[in-house]
């Protein structure tokens, strides 16, 4: 321990489980609800509409009074909202409308897109016209999804910062660090995950670590949210309120779901398709020559090309049943983060059925072998008995999901899940053959500077 000072389906749904109107919001007390005024959104001409990449969306013009809009949705971030900004967008969601039900059964993820369609055409005919459900899914059904459709929806341009502005910390006072586990027993996982290939058909697996913060002071979510959003303008930063666990203590604080992930698991815009599978990493180094020679290394190392194979193989193989066209290029290329490389591959299509939703292709593919591994059954049961903790909404995935299907989203990776004096940061390496302990474990610790960086605590790592 460390202690330091300091977018309707066409599709027809059957009934679903009951869901929950928010009391002060039921189609019979309902308050009017609308698009806030100052949300208008400037379109562009139809041959000339994206949403991150994907053809065929409404865009968001790049204007001055846009750019002033998304930085004052940032600004105006508070716990208990929805946040996601994206290279190209920015939302900010407030309130509850309706709350999308729970499975009831094994598996929370089973029925999920046919679930949100019924809430979100049943909030549509409660004269609701803000039809879109925001929130996160687990890294798998042993934890209900959080979904909702909320009461306000606030949307803008991608995020603009002034470069003479100085982030500051959004923790004040003592706070303490601990690792779970600790980083001698997660190299003893990776050897574990290592002997399991030699012995039979796991291929890969990713192994994930955390590392939990106690602070003396309330932790600042909203300039938290901005030093993410502002270290990482070219990912999916985000804010998601989690319901609190089922064993906390009455009058527990919020529980929210912070990060800035560098990977899109999927956007869906009419039938345009864009997944951008990242696999293969590399720490970055201070030094522009060093920095320069990691990412060469990292494009011909086949360690990392492999696992990046594994990945891209295993998203096309998902998504190509729902598409009419898909294209797949031949090998990655290189993206950074101010922390780390990443082999990427942008793969496209285009959707046989007009049905299909974002949310559907999502859960199609997740979770990849970026984020559990391959095969996918038998890297879950190894993770099970690896990991000395349930994941949670780690390695899910977080956005959103229109009435007509569009929507956007990211893995949840690069974040933590935080109440009102703990954080609790994730990060995860892909084991393949090849791969060795100490590598992988320094990996994670390279990961989690995205966190720790935002956090104001100026931990760097060794490579």
């Amino acid at each position: 321990m460390i202690c330091v000072s300091t977018v309707e389906p066409h599709w027809a749904c059957s009934a679903p489980a009951a869901f929950t109107f928010s009391p002060l919001n039921s189609p019979t007390s309902r308050p009017e609800l609308r698009m806030i005024p100052d949300t208008k959104i400037a379109e562009r001409q139809p041959d000339a509409r994206t949403v991150d990449g994907v053809v065929g969306a409404p865009a968001v013009a790049r204007e001055p009074e846009q750019e002033a809009l998304s930085s004052r949705l940032l600004r105006d971030y508070d716990a208990g909202a929805f946040f996601f900004a994206s290279p190209k967008r920015t939302m900010l969601a407030r309130g509850v409308f309706a709350t999308v039900p729970d499975a009831g059964g094994a598996n929370s993820l089973d029925g999920l897109p046919e679930r949100v369609a019924a809430v979100l055409n049943a909030s549509r005919d409660a004269a609701h016209d803000i039809p879109v459900a925001v929130g996160a899914v687990p890294f798998d059904g042993k934890v209900p999804a959080h979904l909702v459709v909320p009461n306000t929806l606030q949307r803008a341009g991608p995020m603009v910062f002034d470069g003479a502005a100085a982030a500051r910390s959004p923790l004040a006072g003592q706070y303490t660090l601990r690792p779970v586990p600790e980083p001698s027993a997660y190299q003893d996982g990776v050897a574990a995950a290592l002997k399991l290939m030699q012995e039979g058909p796991l291929r890969k697996v990713v192994l994930s670590r955390s590392l939990h913060v106690d602070t003396a002071a309330p932790v600042d979510l909203r300039q938290l949210l901005h030093n993410l959003a502002r270290r990482n303008p070219h990912g999916y930063t985000f804010a998601v309120d989690l319901p609190q666990h089922a064993d906390a203590a009455p009058g527990a604080g919020r529980r929210t779901l912070i990060g800035a992930s560098p990977e899109l698991l999927v956007a869906r815009s009419g039938l345009q398709v864009l997944a951008n599978p990242l696999a293969g990493s590399a720490a970055r180094s201070p030094d522009p020559v060093e920095d320069q020679a990691r990412a060469t290394r990292l494009m011909a190392s086949p360690k990392d090309l492999h696992e990046h194979a594994v990945v891209i193989d295993a998203v096309a193989e998902a998504l190509r049943p729902f598409c009419k066209t898909l294209d797949v290029p031949k090998g990655p290329s290189l993206v950074s983060t101010q922390t780390m490389w990443h082999l990427s591959t942008r793969i496209t299509g285009e959707l046989k059925d007009p049905s299909i939703t974002s949310l559907t292709l999502a859960l199609a593919m997740h979770p990849t072998p970026a984020v559990c591994g391959h095969p996918t059954a038998l890297a879950h049961e190894a993770i099970g008995n690896i990991e000395p903790f349930h994941r949670g909404y780690f390695t899910g995935t977080v956005g959103w999901c229109d009435a007509n299907g569009d929507g956007q989203w990211a893995v949840t990776i690069r974040c933590a899940e935080a109440d009102e004096r703990t954080l609790r940061l994730f990060a995860g390496a892909g084991i393949v053959v090849g791969s060795t302990p100490e590598a992988e474990l320094a990996e994670t610790e390279a990961k989690f500077r995205t966190m720790l960086q935002a956090m104001g605590l100026g931990l760097e790592v060794q490579p």
